[in-house]
C-alpha cells in the first residue's frame, strides 16, 4: 500500500481527495491536515509514502516552507505540489523546496492517483503549464540575472541589503522600524521571486549584482 497524506486549508477540497483515494485499492490515506506546523509532525511520527501539498496556506508558514521541512525530517516521503498556482514565483521555490511533482488542481482524478504511485517509484509528474516553465528556464529564456528579470519592491531591496549585509530578522526588524513578521514575509517574497533556497542565496545575488556597491 501506498500511504499518503493530504495538506490543505480548504476542508472540502481534503474531503474530496481523501475519498477519491480510499477507493484506490493501492493506495491508503494516513492522514489530511490543515495546518502546515502540524503536518509536518504527522509525517514526522508516520513517515507517509506521499504528501500532498497545497501551497497557499492559511498559517504562518506556507507550503514551500512546509515541504521544506517535511524532507528534512523525511527525506524519503515525497511531496507532490497540488494547487491552483503555475506562477514562477510559486514553482521554482516548490521545487527547490524538494517537490517532486507540481500539479494543478484542474488535474483528473484518476490522473492524480497515477501520479502518486509514479511519485512512489521516484517518478516525477509536472502539468503541462508547469512543464512548459520549467523548460523555458532551462532553455535560457530567462535573462542572467536574477533581480533583472524580477520586479522587487523598495522595501524588499531594503530588506535584500540588510540580508547581504548578515542581519538577522530581528536586526532588520529593528533597522527598519517595522514588524519582524512583516521582515519575515518580505523575505519570503523575495526568495520567492528569486527562486532562491534561503538567504544565504539571496546574499549572494545581491553582492554579484552589485547591490552592495
Amino acid at each position: 500500500m501506498i500511504t499518503v497524506m493530504s495538506v490543505d486549508d480548504h476542508s472540502l477540497v481534503r474531503q474530496g481527495v481523501v475519498t477519491f483515494l480510499s477507493a484506490q485499492p493501492d493506495i491508503q490515506v494516513v492522514a489530511d491536515c490543515a495546518d502546515p506546523v502540524e503536518a509536518i509532525e504527522t509525517v514526522k511520527n508516520l513517515v507517509p509514502d506521499v504528501v500532498l501539498m497545497d501551497l497557499k496556506l492559511n498559517a504562518d508558514i506556507d507550503g514551500v516552507e512546509a515541504t521544506r521541512c517535511i524532507k528534512e525530517v523525511s527525506p524519503n516521503t515525497q511531496v507532490l505540489v497540488v494547487t491552483s498556482y503555475h506562477q514562477d514565483e510559486y514553482i521554482f521555490p516548490a521545487i527547490q523546496a524538494g517537490a517532486l511533482s507540481y500539479l494543478l488542481k484542474d488535474i483528473e482524478p484518476d490522473a492524480l492517483a497515477d501520479a502518486i504511485r509514479k511519485a512512489s517509484r521516484g517518478q516525477a509528474v509536472m502539468s503541462p503549464k508547469v512543464a512548459e516553465r520549467i523548460l523555458a528556464e532551462m532553455k535560457g529564456a530567462a535573462l542572467d540575472s536574477p533581480l533583472a528579470r524580477v520586479q522587487l519592491s523598495d522595501r524588499e531591496r531594503e530588506v535584500l541589503k540588510l540580508i547581504a549585509t548578515g542581519l538577522s530578522n530581528a536586526e532588520i526588524s529593528e533597522n527598519l522600524n517595522i514588524a519582524i513578521k512583516t521582515v519575515r514575509c518580505h523575505v519570503s517574497n523575495i526568495l520567492s521571486k528569486l527562486h532562491l533556497r534561503d538567504r544565504t542565496q539571496a546574499a549572494v545575488i545581491a553582492w554579484q549584482q552589485g547591490m552592495m556597491e
